[in-house]
This record gives C-alpha cells, structure tokens and sequence, in this order.
C-alpha cells in the first residue's frame, strides 16, 4: 500500500504535511506498522503525529513508548490526536510524561478529591492538613507551579477519559473530576493569597479572616467543563475582627485567588473565575458577610438568583463557613418557586438567553441553542425547584442525577428520562472533546471539514475502529437537538408547572393533617371522605403512587373548581383504578397541555361524563390530543359497524358493539363539547350523526335477523322525525321516527307488509333490550314513532304506496307539519328519494287554509293546556313552557307551511336555519328572528346541561342553586353566575314568547 493510502486509511487529511513529519528524523528506526496503528487510535492522526515529533524533539526517551506497540502506546496517541493544548503543555514540561506510563482501564474511577486538593496545595507548599492552609511560595514561581499541576491533572483525567470504553457513561465522572480540580486549584491559589496578603495585612488578621469558596453552575454541580469559567460566591466571617476590616481582607484574598489562577504569567492561566453571580453582580461588593448574604437573599433576591443557587457547594476555603451558608440557603431555594411569577420568570430567562444568541452563532451552538444544553438544564432545574419544596430527593446539584431522581419520582416518563439523559451526555461529550483540542472557552460546532471528522472519531470509545463522516456526526447533532427541544417544549410548558409552584410545602406533601384542612377550604363538603379516596390513591412505594402524590395537590385544586369536587374525586379515584398500572394514563395527566385541568373539570361538573369515563378510562387519552375528540363522521361510524357485524353474526353481540360504539361516540362529542371543541349546531349534527349509525346497524340486523328463515322481501327506510330530522337534538333525546317500506320484486304487497312489521319491530327492541355483558352507563337510544299516520293507532310501518293514499286522502294538517322535519335516515336510497318527492307538496303546499291555520293554533295551545306537567311552572319549563322550543318551532313550522311553496329556502328540517331564512325573506324582522334564535339555543343548551350535570334528562330550568350552577357552567356563564343564567333565561323567553303570541296568534 502506497503512502498516501496508508495515510488516508489512517484518518490524515493533510497529506502532504503527513508526509514531512513521516520523514522526520525523531521518528527514523521506528516500525511504520506500529507507528500508523498507535496513529489510527487518534482523532487528530495529523495533530498527533505532529505533537509526537516535538515531544520526541524535546524528549528522546519518548521514542520507546510511540513504538511500543498499541497496547502500550493507547494513552499516549489518544491524548496527543485529541488534544493540541495538551501536547503544547507536554512540550513545555517533558517531565510529565510519565503521564502515559499507564495502562489504561475501560472503566475508570475518578481520582480522590482529598488527593487532588493535596497535590495541588503540595505544589505551592502548603500543608494540606493545616486548617487555613499558607503556600512557602508566591508570585509567579507559585503561580506556575499551581497552573502545572492542575494542568498534569487534566493530562491524567484525559487519558481516563479517552480510553474509557464507553465515554457517555464515564462523562460524570469527568465533570465531576474536573470540579474537583478546579477546587483544588482554588484552594491553592487561596494558600498563594494567604502568603502575598501578609504584605499588607498581620499574619495574625490574615489568621482570623475565613474566607469560603462557594463554587456556583458547574463547579458547583461537579459537571464542569475541559474548559470553563469557574463561578463563584466569596463567604467571609472576620473572627474577632471587625467586619469591614475583615471584608476588606477578604477581598485582599479572593482577589489573590483570581490572580493566581488567571494573571498573565510564564505557564498561561487556566480559566476565568467569576464572581458575578454574587448578590448585586458586578455592582456588589467582592465579599460579603453570611448575614448580609442571608439579608439579600431574603429581601432583594430576584428568582433567577435562586435558581443559580440551586447548584451552590462549597468548594474551598472554610468549611464550616461554607456549610453554613449552604444551610441558610437551602430555604430560600426550595421555597423560591412559590414567588409569584415564578416560573413564568424562569421560563422567560429560557428565552431571553435563545434571543440573544449571535445570528451567526445560532446554528453552530451546542450550549445556548435551540435543542441545546440549556433546554436540558432549564427544564431540569425547573422541575426541581417546583417539586423540590416537597419531595427532597430532586434535591441534587448535577444534571444527571437529577433527571434520575426526576425519573424515579415520576415527575418525568422513564422514556423521556432516558432520552434527555443521552442527549444530555452526547451534547456534553461534544463539547468536552470540542474544547479539550485546543483547551479553549467554546460551545460552537467547528465549521472546517478536518475538525469535524477529528470530532466524529473522537465521541466514539476506543472499542470503534470507525471514521464518521462529519454528515453523520452533524445528522447525530441535529437528532439529538430536535430531541431535546420537543422534549423541552413538553415538559418546560407544562400548565402543572404554574399549579404546583403555587402550592406550599404543606399542601405539595399532601399530609394528611394539612389536606384535611385544605380540602375544607377548597370546598370539599367531605373531607375526611375525600382523604380516604387520596389515601387510597397515594398509598404504597410504586411508580404510581408516586405519581399520585405528585398530581394529587394540583388536580385536588382544579376539581375544586368543579361543582361537585367530591364526586369529581370519588370519578378520579374509579378512573385511575380502572386504569389501573397502564403506563400512558398518569403519564398523559403529568406532561399533556390540558389533558389533567380538563379531565378535573368534567369530572366535577358532569355526572354523564364522569360515568361514561369510569366504564371507559381508556377514553382519558383522547384529552392530549384535540384532534381525538372531533367527532368521528358517519360514514367512519359505519364502516366501523360494517367491519363488526362482519365478524360477529350473532345479532345480540352484534348489536351489542354498535350500542358499544354509540356509548364511546356520546362520550367523545359530550368531552369536545366539554372543552369547547365544537358549537352547539356541531354538538347536534354529530349526535344525530351517532343515533343514524345505531339505527342503521340496528336495522341491518334486524333485516339479517329476518332473512334467516327466509328471502329478505322488502327494503325498509327508517325516516326521522321531530328535532331529530332537524339534526338538532340533545343528549337525552329520544328518535322520533316513522317506517316506511316497499316490496321487492316477486313479492306481494301482504308478504311484504309482514316482513317490515317484523323488522321494525326488532329495530327498537334490539336499541333498547338488555344484553350480556350489560352495558353501563349507556344513554338508551329509545324510538318513538307516535309521528305515523293515525299516531299510535296506525299502523308501525306502512308501504310507500299506502303513505301515498293515506296523505291523498286523510291526511291532517298537523301531519303536514310533523312532515316538515322528516328526513331519510336509515335504508334504502332510492326508497327515500320516492319518500321525500311523495311528501314534499304535502309538507310545503302552495298555500294554507285559513282553516288549517286555525287548527294549528288550536292544537298549540291546547297542547300548552293539556301537557304541561300539572304544577309545573310554564316560566321555567324549556319545551311547552312560556317562549320555550315549542313557542319557536311550531311558530318556525307554521311560517314555513305558509310560505315554503313559494320560497325554496324555507325548506330545511332545521329550526335556526329556517328562521334566519324567514328573516332574509321579510315574513319576520331580523331582531324577532334573533330573539328567538337566542330563546331557541338556550332552553336547548340548558337541557343537554341538564344531561350532562346528573345524567338525567329534565324540561325544567332548575330551582336548586347548586344544579343551576352546573347547569350555568355548561352554558358558558363564569363561575357564581347562576342567577345570571336564570335571569337571563326568564328575559329572553319572555320576550320570545311575546314575539311569538303576536306572529303565531296575531295578537
């Protein structure tokens, strides 16, 4: 194999380079096998081989190791190809190259922060074991022996690092050594201060002043950085000096420290160490006593400043000083959360920092970015300090453990857990080897192709022979980014977030002492019954017991915003029983928008609602997703149907999952309706939709049923009638129908007219008879076909021939107008084209005779008379009471038997719609048509509420101020707004019916 192909085989991308430090005398007798295999275990082959030759230039003895074969060699080539700023630190002191005199473990252990303190005092001369440690040395001699040792101990912590088998999984280890370096450095650099400081100040004041280290971020975490700014808090206590002079000795100190890390000297400095994060920033002063810490804390502190505090260790320094503070800290952090506007603040800041991102800079951003670490760190944090006042374990400082702690208490799915926890690590490795190459401050993606591929080697564990291309480390990158922002977009948003940060620490640990009494003041009516339902939910270690413990305070809140919380308690209780350990159910309440807010609602407000769900819990999924609860159209109703009649010929479980079907499609209109998903035309269409499905499916059966023991001789069409023609019925409403039938060739009229009795009848028993399993909670669907020709004493169905002689030749006018809202809605097409072109001139004639118009009002008001309830108040009774539906419809009816022959547009089987076309034709004004479009939807939304608050259908406005109040939510009145409604109610009717007595009665 050619040079240039051993070279490109090896990784090189400068060849021709490659080539001259091939041919360099440092590496002359050495084996070029042993070489090109110690250099293809580098991510920089280029860089390795030309730091190798400089090492070998200034240290010969090298030579032994480069060609000592890769076992030997493995720590040497890895650093060298992953690190410049490491081989440039080993050029300038030879010395430390015993460095490599290691054999590597794929599991490391971190190094001993007690050793790495005592090396790096050692380095400057000072005692370790001293309790306020002085350094023998000062100025730049100390400062270099400071920055060499702390930099031999990045050497060491690098070979770990990039011979670790798995590099995800030793990444902690590696931030936390980091910080443990970076506090021994601190620490020696305090033991420097000390020495110089005597030029200014008595040893013995010197002595007396304790100064502690706070380290803050990720020092403070022990998640550090190769490279990084070291943030920190400097506590002082002066002893029995006064403060001002020990703060002014103390600030001799930290500025010492600052000095010896970073001043400009022979060997260069190592980071930045940053006091800004302190009370006032840059604007306060360096130190600070811990009781003017404890003063600012609880006075001027903004939130931000807390959330910092969250990652608050000492880190060198004193330690009984340090400890103190953290204890007086510690508080003020875990109850920051409940400060008002907090977590809208945090959530804020999150996007301030994106905003501020370079325009240039946005797209190459590993750390501030969308996607980016700070999505990670955020959102974690956030979490922690909400829940943090309660549950003590989310108590942790670093990132990983958090999410594991988060993880372990349910705060966060195991599945997301995970997935933030690698992206986590992924985003943090790249940046580790980012910066290690040149041990420079950056959190950008390199742009140069030569870096990207050395980045795409060196993520990898010495256990891959692979070189990536950059396109597949970018593809990696951009996966892990959109990870980590979807992830951040559905956890950081969480509406639980606002709740739970409301709470006290009291309340969020729900014990039973303070729950007891926070029930009662939420207005629970029996707490100690509602204790033993959280009890029964909150009970035991498992995950979901923890859960519940978690969502309980929150959800306790908004159920008592419900109407009934304790019922809406006693059906959350049932719903997460029936649910069971399935894993979506508490998960769904935890991270959805709306899903816990929403089902708390419905739970409190609707006994309908509430017991569909306990006999359906898996229906709590359709709350995450609006998209779930749009009602399902008719044609995907019956295809469903079709598909289950197919596999069960049975008629009782055929029948049985068509009614199954109905009950699930019910619960699904009345939960959109619920959240405001559709208007109150939707919410009709879509049930009528439903019952049309049902009563189609019932028909086939019955029709199957039939043909069974012999030849199907008849087609039959189910037409509806009443306001279920109109599409504008209720949730307790009843189909009013008629039958209609025609004979299939080869038959007569009587075998006919048999058959479709027979059929008919089965339709209503099959919709409305017990079957096995029972199904509970199911809304019966109950037919009524009082409608037909001679009502109940005609015949249940009737040919089309028959109809037609019948309206020949009997028919009434109040036929004509029950016609008026029949429409075709199970059987036969063409049937119920022939239907409808028979009735269309009866329902819609020319014109009326003043006599037909007489018998209508006469019927009228004698139904007004005779089927009122006896005590009823005709006030409040929604159907046949004062401007009640019946007012409306049979005013709307008699307009259109009037007037419909001559106006196309009158002829609808809707009410509304009818009445905004009679107002278009000038036949009323369009104020008395709103009028009664207003009376109209309110008696029928508050009769659906009626259903939908206790399950049971009612005519009547309620009297009870509890029901009214259901009943005034579920209209759309705010809270404590029932005497609204009710008000409202008996003005608009009032009104409607005095529109009506002067258009209907012309009085």
């Amino acid at each position: 194999m050619s040079l240039a192909r051993r070279l490109i085989a090896a990784g090189f991308s400068d060849l021709d380079k490659g080539e001259r430090f091939l041919a360099a005398p440092e590496l002359e007798g050495l084996d070029q096998d042993t070489l090109f295999a110690g250099l293809q275990m580098a991510a920089s082959p280029d860089t390795a081989l030309q730091s190798l030759v400089r090492l070998i230039e200034k240290h010969p003895d090298l030579r032994g190791l480069a060609g000592a074969g890769s076992e030997a060699s493995e720590p040497l080539y890895r650093v060298l190809g992953a690190s410049e700023a490491l081989g440039e630190f080993l050029i300038r002191h030879p010395e430390h190259l015993e460095a490599f005199n290691v054999r590597p473990s794929p599991e490391p252990l971190p190094a001993d922060p007690l050793q790495l303190r005592a090396g790096l005092l050692q380095s400057v001369g000072a005692d370790p074991r001293a309790a306020r440690p002085v350094a023998a040395v000062t100025g730049p001699e100390a400062y270099a022996a400071l920055r060499v040792a702390y930099r031999r101990g990045v050497v060491d912590l690098a070979v770990k690092d990039l011979c670790a088998a798995d590099p995800l999984d030793f990444l902690p280890s590696v931030g936390g050594e980091l910080a443990d370096l970076a506090a021994a450095a601190i620490e020696a650099a305090l033991a420097v201060s000390r020495a110089e400081a005597v030029e200014q100040y008595s040893a013995s004041d010197i002595a007396d002043v304790g100064l502690a280290v706070i380290g803050m971020g990720k020092c403070g975490a022990r998640e550090l950085n190769y490279i990084s700014d070291v943030d920190v808090i400097y506590v002082v206590d002066g002893g029995s000096l006064e403060d001002a002079q020990a703060a002014t000795i103390g600030t001799a100190l930290a500025s010492g420290i600052s000095r010896a890390i970073s001043s400009v000297a022979r060997e260069p400095g190592l980071w930045e160490v940053d006091p800004n994060l302190r009370p006032e920033g840059k604007s306060g002063p360096l130190v600070r006593t811990l009781a003017s810490h404890e003063a600012y804390y609880a006075r001027w502190a903004e939130s931000w400043e807390f959330q910092a505090l969250l990652k608050a260790r000492t880190i060198a320094g004193d330690a009984d000083l340090g400890r103190r503070y953290e204890e007086a800290v510690a508080p003020l952090i875990w109850s920051s959360a409940g400060r008002d506007g907090f977590v809208e603040s945090v959530q804020a800041m999150r996007r301030r920092v994106t905003e501020h991102i370079p325009a240039a800079e946005e797209q190459r951003q590993i750390k501030l970015g969308r996607g980016g670490l700070r999505d990670v760190e955020f959102t974690v944090q956030l979490l922690q300090l909400v829940h943090g006042k309660a549950d003590e374990t989310l108590r942790r400082r670093d990132t990983t453990s958090a999410i594991a702690a988060l993880s372990a208490g349910g705060y966060i799915g195991r599945t997301d857990a995970a997935a933030f926890d690698k992206a986590y690590r992924y985003l943090r490795l790249l940046e580790h080897r980012i910066q290690l190459f040149q041990l420079r401050r950056t959190h950008l993606m390199p742009v140069a192709e030569p870096a990207l591929r050395a980045l795409a080697k060196a993520v990898l564990g010495p256990f891959s022979n692979e070189r990536p291309h950059p396109d597949a480390l970018l593809a990696a990158w951009q996966k892990t980014k959109r990870s980590v922002r979807e992830l951040h977009e559905r956890i950081f948003y969480r509406p639980l977030l606002n709740t739970a940060a409301r709470l006290s620490s009291e309340d969020a640990r729900l014990s039973p002492e303070a729950a007891q009494g926070r029930l009662a003041a939420l207005g629970y009516r029996d707490p100690q019954g509602a204790m033993r339902h959280i009890e029964a939910l909150t009970a035991g270690v498992s995950r979901r017991a923890a859960l519940q413990r978690q969502l309980l305070p929150i959800l306790l809140d908004w159920l008592a915003e419900g109407v009934d919380p304790d019922a809406g308690l006693l059906a959350f209780r049932r719903v997460s029983e029936a649910l069971g350990t399935t894993h979506w159910y508490l998960g769904l309440l935890r991270d959805s928008n709306a899903a816990a807010e929403r089902l708390c609602h419905m739970l409190s407000n609707s006994r309908l609602i509430a017991d569909l769900l306990e006999v359906s819990p898996e229906s709590v999924a359709w709350l995450g997703q609006d998209k779930d609860l749009l009602p399902v159209p008719f044609e995907a109703q019956w295809q469903e149907i079709q598909s289950k009649m197919s596999r069960h010929a049975d008629p009782e479980s055929a029948m049985r999952l068509i009614r199954l079907i109905r009950r699930r499609e019910i619960l699904r209109i009345a939960v959109a309706d619920a959240v405001g998903l559709l208007d109150q035309d939707q919410v009709g269409a879509a049930l009528a939709d439903t019952d049309r499905a049902a009563v189609l499916g019932a028909l086939r059966v019955a029709e199957n049923v039939v043909s069974a023991t012999g030849p199907l001789k008849t087609s039959v069409l189910v037409v509806a009638m009443g306001r279920q023609g109109g599409r504008e019925i209720g949730y307790g409403s009843d189909a009013d129908v008629m039958y209609v039938h025609r004979a299939l060739p080869g038959f007569t009229q009587e075998e006919a007219q048999e058959q479709a009795s027979r059929i008919v009848g089965k339709i209503s028993s099959l919709l409305t008879q017990p079957v096995k399993p029972a199904i509970m909670a199911e809304r019966v669907l109950k037919i009524d076909a009082d409608l037909r020709p001679e009502g109940k004493n005609g015949a249940m169905v009737r040919s089309l021939e028959s109809y037609a002689e019948y309206y020949r030749r009997w028919s009434l006018i109040w036929e004509a107008q029950a016609l008026l809202r029949a429409r075709p809605m199970a059987g036969d097409d063409g049937l119920a084209a022939d239907f409808l072109a028979l009735i269309d001139p009866i329902r819609y004639p020319e014109a009326v005779a003043e006599q037909d118009v007489r018998e209508i009002r006469r019927i009228k008001a004698r139904v007004e008379s005779e089927r009122l309830p006896r005590g009823a108040d005709p006030a409040r009774h929604l159907k046949l009471g004062r401007g009640g539906l019946s007012d409306v419809e049979w005013l709307v009816q008699l307009l259109q038997l009037q007037h419909a022959g001559r106006h196309p547009e009158l002829r609808t089987t809707s009410t509304v719609a009818a009445l905004q076309a009679a107002a278009e034709l000038g036949l009323l004004t369009k104020e008395d048509a709103d009028l009664l479009c207003t009376a109209w939807r309110l008696a029928s939304r508050i009769r659906s509420a009626n259903v939908i608050w206790n399950g049971k259908s009612s005519d009547l406005l309620p009297s009870s101020r509890r029901d009214l109040e259901a009943v005034a939510r579920w209209c759309g009145y705010e809270p404590g707004n029932a005497t609204a409604l009710e008000e409202d109610y008996l003005r608009v009717s009032r009104r409607a019916r005095a529109v009506f007595e002067r258009l209907f009665y012309g009085s």
